[in-house]
């Protein structure tokens, strides 16, 4: 699945240069790509920057001896998931109460994970949704044409989608609209109150951590709390009632909100020249203090196309969408909505032919082999990778803000199977989040001058924003530990020291391999099993002989795989591009 558009970052938001890619600009400009910037998440970096690339390795007998090693392996990959679902399983029965009715080929579907369910059963809702918003803004286009003219950029639409927003809260949430409208109107307060003073940002991080602590602790809070009589109003739900599951999201754009006002106020940042803004421009430059303004706050913490699950955009981003149109071709649109039903179905053929999900809840893998054990785990991670909030939402909300004309940063660029660094896979994991985090929190700490304290704190925040657990933050905290080799590895092998050495690719590989493995624990700790179910499943892998032999022979398989992933970033950089997955 190929994107539309390049990864980029702003460069004053970069990491350090030890966790961050070259720019092969020389290379491009030779090949005639001057327009395109690429940054590879790699921690594979053999060519020091402006030298030219290899030849292909394809059709030597080493990556031969790869490709046939994949095209076998691969396929077992998928049958055994297949097989430990077939009804004729020792374990099937264990299971089998979790599955429904499907639709492809009579097969039952797994559809036993809650927040897919959720997503997969209101789709069609959410359609009607997404149409009734593109005929509601047609309609008050077509009636302001007729009462006054339009200025050339979009800022008209403001006082629509202030409008849909709120009629859209209350339709979801019922009277709990309320609640959030007091939430939202309280940040806008302290950033207002405190315009370009210090005291602004530690209120906003305060008072937004306070937030997501109650909403969590309170469940979405009730009216009858305040008095007995108000009873009656927490019976008036909307069809989304937990709106308080999601708010984390509308939390980000509040704090973006409230701090782009404050570096507005103190002036920080670019100056605007009145030309076209690029992706990295658009969320540094500040725009005049009188666009920081209420209706304006309101539109764009509550857009509609990205209220419910993102991506994230910045409030400076939203503002010069608006004020400064850009143009998203239909072509664009439509390639997008391809690339979310292949993404669809692809996700409804896993359901129906591997119930990992069913197994795992179920715990039903009592005699399976420390390679169908794997399988579960991987497949899991790959449903993870393709459900409610991640993949599969992300595009059709992002799809919906296409076409209206908004470009919000890609989520997933690049393939959750196709990452061997650990910094690499968190950068291309949730981009904008990713974005978010290094724009309002890595940088104002410090950001390189001290990458250790600086990523811990960020991961911790990021467990935390996800979920008040143990388990959430056990996988931040396991993040931040398993970026810490990748760094040292890369102090002690600098690239532009050993880059060129014929052992460099290989010792790589062999590092790749255990950032795979760790990226695999921690996500299956955070997201699928705990810290319970990975010690079960770390001690069946590696308990027994045949543990061992199948860990072993697994290591062996991810080396192959790290050197075609080397090989297939080594070709989008000949080709001048970075493909996105």
């Amino acid at each position: 699945m190929h994107g539309d558009t390049i990864l980029q970052m702003p460069t004053d938001l970069r990491p350090p240069t030890s966790s961050f890619e070259l720019v092969h600009e020389g290379t491009r400009k030779r090949r005639g790509l001057t327009r395109l910037t690429v940054d590879i998440p790699s921690s594979y970096k053999p060519q020091v920057e402006n030298e030219p690339h290899p030849l292909p390795r394809w059709r030597t007998p080493e990556f031969i001896a790869y490709i046939i090693i994949v095209c076998i392996v691969v396929p077992i990959m998928i049958w055994i998931p297949i097989s430990l679902s077939h009804p004729s399983h020792t374990n099937y029965p264990l299971y089998q109460r979790r599955l429904s009715k499907g639709w492809l080929f009579g097969r039952s579907v797994d559809n036993s994970d809650v927040q897919y369910r959720s997503f997969r059963n209101n789709l069609p809702s959410l359609m009607l949704l997404s149409g009734a918003f593109f005929g509601c803004k047609l309609l008050y286009t077509h009636i302001s044409r007729r009462l006054t003219s339009l200025s050339p950029n979009n800022l008209h639409l403001v006082p629509f989608l202030f409008a849909f927003s709120l009629l859209m809260l209350a339709g979801l949430h019922g009277m709990s609209a309320v609640k959030v409208l007091v939430i939202l109107t309280l940040n806008y307060v302290i950033a207002k109150s405190c315009r370009g003073s210090k005291l602004g940002p530690v209120l906003t991080w305060i008072f937004n951590a306070i937030v997501l602590f109650a909403n969590e602790r309170n469940e979405g809070y009730r009216f009858a709390a305040i008095h007995p009589s108000l009873d009656v109003l927490d019976n008036i739900k909307g069809v989304y009632p937990r709106w308080h599951v999601s708010f984390n999201i509308t939390m980000l754009r509040l704090v973006s909100f409230n701090m782009d006002y404050y570096w507005a106020c103190n002036k920080a940042g670019p100056v605007d020249v009145n030309t076209a803004l690029s992706e990295k421009q658009r969320p540094r430059i500040a725009h005049s203090l009188n666009t920081y303004t209420y209706m304006n706050y309101i539109a764009y913490a509550l857009y509609a196309p990205l209220y419910i699950a993102g991506p994230i955009m910045t409030f400076n981003d939203f503002m010069w969408q608006l004020s400064r149109p850009i143009a998203v071709p239909v072509r664009t649109t439509i390639s997008y909505l391809l690339r979310f039903v292949v993404c669809l179905l692809t996700m409804e053929f896993i359901l129906h032919f591997m119930y990992v999900v069913a197994i795992k809840d179920s715990k039903a893998w009592g005699g399976d082999t420390p390679a169908e054990l794997s399988m579960i785990g991987f497949w899991n991670l790959i449903i993870v990778w393709l459900k409610a909030r991640l993949l599969i939402p992300w595009r059709f909300f992002r799809l919906w803000a296409l076409a209206d004309g908004i470009d919000p940063p890609e989520n997933m660029v690049r393939c959750m199977a196709n990452n061997y660094s650990t910094l690499g896979f968190w950068r291309s994991w949730h981009r904008s989040y990713n974005l978010w985090i290094v724009r309002y929190i890595y940088i104002p700490l410090g950001g390189s001058n001290n990458v250790v304290f600086t990523t811990l704190l960020v991961f911790s925040f990021v467990a935390l924003w996800h979920d008040l657990s143990f388990k959430l933050l056990a996988w931040g905290w396991l993040v931040s530990l398993f970026i810490l080799p990748e760094l040292v590895a890369r102090h002690l092998l600098p690239p532009r020291k050993y880059g060129t050495q014929t052992w460099y690719r290989h010792v790589c590989a062999i590092g790749a391999v255990f950032s795979i493995l760790m990226m695999m624990t921690a996500n299956l700790v955070g997201f699928v099993i705990g810290t319970d179910g990975m010690s079960f499943m770390l001690q069946q892998l590696i308990s027994g002989w045949e543990g061992i032999r199948f860990m072993a022979v697994a290591c062996g398989c991810l080396f192959v795989a790290a050197q075609v992933m080397f090989e297939y970033r080594e070709e989008e950089l000949r080709q001048g591009i970075v493909r996105r997955c």
